[in-house]
Parts: structure tokens; sequence; C-alpha cells
């Protein structure tokens, strides 16, 4: 059966349309709004469409703790449609969350761990051993769709005494593999001034908005330390990862006002912060770059055409008639509300983003 979305609004049009899902699950046409005729009809009348949208920080490994969630949880539920898990396996457990996939109604990808062990341990990079080449491009190998890219954390309490080598390591696995890294910069050792000359076109810095007084990517008086601007020339990517202890209000307003601009906002949501916050959803994270002062094009694109464009992905980008229907709906209301950082910094929003529902794999899923 057909399902019509009536009335709705898209970003880059000033009228309205109706959106025709046909029986298939693609997108039949697009219509001036209240034209279409036929099948079931949901009034989406001061509502958004949008392409599915994408976190490219995620944790989906339900039996991790404390870094897991349920698949559909942390997607369709919540308005995405396209997952990436980042990192929580390595190639002991690849594996498993290749397999998670049958059951859900999200799509998901994943970056490999470059520690063989994956989250199950906190410190997984601290023994050199756990970095096992021969293993890791197995599982490449084994799942050349489904792993997007390389994992690791440059956190001082998950290198320990293996300082950068793990980055060194990871590197040369990048380069042998063809696939690029994501890159968790946190509490020093080591330090970002270490770890971004190692990074290339393509790879990623996480937690870029991290308020970690002694391991920011600006300095005290908010400028952009050199070493951002140079990895920045070189095409490296810029990505929120907002999680429980990475986002906060004032580096976003240091870097917005230095000019640095996010290229993907992401979640890092896992059970914990989904439940007691500050994550809680990718919608309330969005709704903190509109209250920051981002237009919603940029936010929306954000977690659709540029990470679906980093992904090698861009048909999840994009609404063509005649490709499969993957679309997430959403209101922009003028309800107030509280945000949260990481560092307990409390802000109101004069509007708040919200999902509503997604249609993928022909199927629709309220939020």
């Amino acid at each position: 059966m057909e399902l019509i979305w009536r009335n709705v609004k898209l970003l880059d049009r000033l009228e309205r349309v109706d959106i025709v899902m046909d029986a298939d699950g693609r997108i039949a046409e697009l219509l001036d709004a209240c034209t279409a005729e036929g099948g079931s009809v949901m009034d989406c009348t001061g509502m958004y469409a949008s392409s599915g949208w994408i976190d490219l920080h995620v944790h989906a490994v339900s039996g991790l703790a404390p870094y897991g969630d349920e698949i559909d949880e942390i997607g369709v539920r919540h308005g995405v449609t396209t997952i990436v898990d980042a990192g929580s396996c390595g190639a002991d457990r690849i594996d498993e969350l290749a397999a998670s996939r049958a059951e859900a109604k999200t799509r998901v990808l994943a970056l490999l761990n470059v520690s063989r062990l994956g989250l199950q341990r906190i410190d997984e990079l601290s023994e050199l051993q756990w970095i096992d080449r021969k293993e890791a491009l197995e599982a490449i190998a084994r799942h050349p769709a489904f792993i997007v890219g390389l994992k690791a954390r440059m956190s001082g309490s998950v290198v320990g005494r293996s300082g950068l080598e793990p980055l060194r390591l990871a590197r040369a696995l990048s380069v042998e593999s063809g696939l690029p890294l994501m890159v968790h910069i946190g509490s020093r050792p080591p330090g970002v001034e270490e770890i971004l000359p190692l990074l290339r076109e393509r790879d990623v810095v996480t937690h870029y908005l991290n308020g970690k007084p002694d391991n920011r990517l600006f300095d005290h008086n908010g400028g952009a330390l050199p070493v951002l601007k140079e990895a920045l020339d070189r095409g490296v990517r810029l990505d929120v990862g907002h999680g429980t202890a990475s986002f906060s209000f004032e580096v976003a307003e240091m870097a917005k006002h230095a000019g640095i601009r996010f290229d993907t906002i992401s979640t890092d949501i896992y059970r914990g912060n989904r439940l007691n916050g500050p994550v809680h959803s990718l919608s309330q994270v969005l709704t903190k770059f509109l209250m920051l002062g981002y237009s919603l094009e940029e936010i929306i694109a954000a977690v659709t055409v540029r990470p679906a464009r980093w992904l090698g992905r861009p048909e999840l980008g994009r609404m063509k008639v005649g490709e499969p229907a993957n679309l997430t709906l959403f209101e922009v209301s003028d309800s107030p509300s509280e945000l949260l950082d990481s560092e307990g910094e409390k802000r109101t929003a004069g509007q708040t983003i919200q999902a509503k529902g997604v249609y993928t794999n022909g199927q629709y899923f309220a939020c």
C-alpha cells in the first residue's frame, strides 16, 4: 500500500509537498502539497522531512558495559535510520555485531576498533599486543561493506604507557586497508599537538568540542590551535561525538567564534547517557546546535548529506524519486528545552528539534 506524507516541508524548497512512498518502499512522487490521492495518508502539517538521519558515532552492542545499547533504541526509535558503531568491537567480536543486524530495523555500519578487544576493556590500547594487524585485516576482509573505517581512542586512560604508539600502528593499518581513521581525543597524554599531525585526509577527529582544559583544540583566548588549522588544511574532518564527557557549550562557542565548523554531528550515545543524560537523543544534540545559532540547514546536513558523503554512500543523504525511501520526519517547535552539556552547564533553547518518525526498508516507525 502507498503511504503519503501530506503537506510536509523540505529544507531545500519554499513550498510544501506530498511525499508518496509506493508498495515497494520507493519514493514514487514528490507532489504539490495536498494533491496526492490514494493509499494511507499521514498529515504532516508543520513538520519537516529529510533523508534519514545518520549518527556517525554510537555504541550499539547491548552486552557491553558501560558502553552499549540496543540498536533500534538508538536508531529508528529516535529518528535515526543509519548508525555507525564507533569501535565497540575489535576483531574478536566484530562478527557478533555484524550478525546482530539481522533483527534490527536500523541500518548498521561499523568502525573497527584497532584493538582486537574493542570495548571489552576501557584500556583497550594499553598493551600493544592487543593491536593485531593480521586479525584486523582478516576481519575487514570478512566484512568489506560493513566495516567503513577504524577507531582509536587516544586518551591517557585508554593507552596507558603505550603513549602515541597505538595511533602509529592504527595509521599503518589505515594505509594498508585503505580505511580512514576516527580518532577520539580526551585527557592527555598524548596531547592533541602529538595526535593531529598523524591524521590525514578523510580521517575524523571526534570529541572536537570537549571541555578538557589540558587537551582542547582551542587556546585560552578561544583561537584554534595551529595544529588544528594544519589538520583541516590536509582534509581532516571534525565530528561532535557529544558523549558523557566530551561536549562543552563554552568550547562550542569558541569554535563557532573562530569559524571552525563541524563536518558531522553525532551523539556517542549508549544506554547510560541516553537514559540519564546529557545526550538523551540525536534530536536533543541537534537542538543544542540550533541554540548555538547554527542554521537548521547546516545542522541537518551534518546528519544527512555530509556523513553519507564520508561513508561513500551518497544515496543515504538524498531524497530522489525512484530510489528507496530513507526518510526522517521531524518538527521544530517553539517550545523551550533545558539542555545540559558534559561539564554540567545548563542552557535553555527557545526552539526544540524533535524526531517524529522514520520511513526505511519499506516501513514506517513512529519515534
